[in-house]
């Protein structure tokens, strides 16, 4: 079971297997921020503790929030404000090194065309 770990430990996220890709977006807030994201179904996602420390940032059209641990800094997850949205992000870059290097990335435009580059 993989776990998604900030630097200080503080926020643990679990997931039953390792994603077999993750996305590099060029979007204003991920190349800022230096995410892989790794999708996931909410249910298929679990948070220790089950409430995070996490801060989080809404902009643009206010779907989403983007959280990091309150203690690092380290940018942890975003999710849909949308409860119907069956889809989260999580950041790939907290996982084992071991375990991310086996992920395909994937390149998306999400600066521009909002399509995936290497199709």
């Amino acid at each position: 079971m993989p776990d998604f770990t900030c630097h200080c430990g503080a926020v643990r996220i679990t997931v039953d297997e390792a994603p077999e890709t993750v996305t590099s977006c060029n979007c204003s807030i991920c190349r800022r921020t230096g995410t892989l994201m790794a999708y996931f179904a909410p249910r298929q996602v679990r948070f220790h503790p089950a409430e995070p420390p996490t801060d989080t940032y809404r902009w643009g059209d206010k779907s989403m929030d983007l959280h990091r641990c309150k203690t690092c800094g380290c940018v942890t997850h975003w999710a849909s404000l949308d409860k119907t949205y069956d889809r989260m992000g999580l950041n790939a870059r907290l996982l084992d090194p071991a375990i991310l290097a086996k992920a395909r990335v994937r390149r998306f435009d999400g600066a521009d065309t909002w399509k995936f580059l290497d199709e």
